[in-house]
């Protein structure tokens, strides 16, 4: 069996697997989340949020992918599994059942914002461990946060 090599440092390369893994929760948590709410959210705003939900779902599953592939390529693995999700997740829950259109956008707002705080201490870790990692948590950040933009505006 062959690994893969990594072009960083052991202890750059341990900073990076924490940082991606990190992001990878998140955001994968974040689909299954916004998924949640995009099936039980009601109410008069319902149509608008459940496709602005679609748009985070889709940004969260694509940005996952491109995390865990940086990792591999890193030589890291990632660990998507939805029992470490579970696990180590740091993401604010929903509540079960129906969510009334004010409640998703007041929790979608706060989910997002601590993922957005928790992805720029990742841009701040890999500032000097990898470059090209930290970019790509600056534009997956840049993108979380157009999108709290856009769900925190309905409040």
């Amino acid at each position: 069996m062959s690994a893969i090599t990594s072009p960083l440092n052991p202890e750059d390369k341990k900073v990076v697997a924490v940082a991606l893994q990190g992001a990878l929760v998140d955001l994968l948590d974040l689909s299954l989340l916004t998924k949640q709410a995009h099936w039980n959210v009601i109410g008069h705003n319902f149509r608008s949020l459940h496709l602005q939900l679609d748009k985070i779902v889709s940004a969260a599953r694509k940005h996952a992918d491109t995390v865990a592939e940086r990792a591999v390529a890193l030589g890291c693995n990632p660990d998507g599994r939805a029992s470490t999700i579970a696990s180590t997740t740091e993401v604010p829950q929903l509540e079960t059942g129906y969510i009334n259109d004010g409640k998703v956008v007041a929790a979608m707002t706060d989910i997002l914002g601590s993922i957005t705080r928790r992805m720029r201490e990742r841009i701040t870790a890999t500032e000097e461990a990898d470059l090209v990692t930290q970019d790509l948590l600056i534009e997956i950040t840049q993108d979380l946060e157009k999108h709290h933009w856009m769900i925190e505006a309905q409040r």
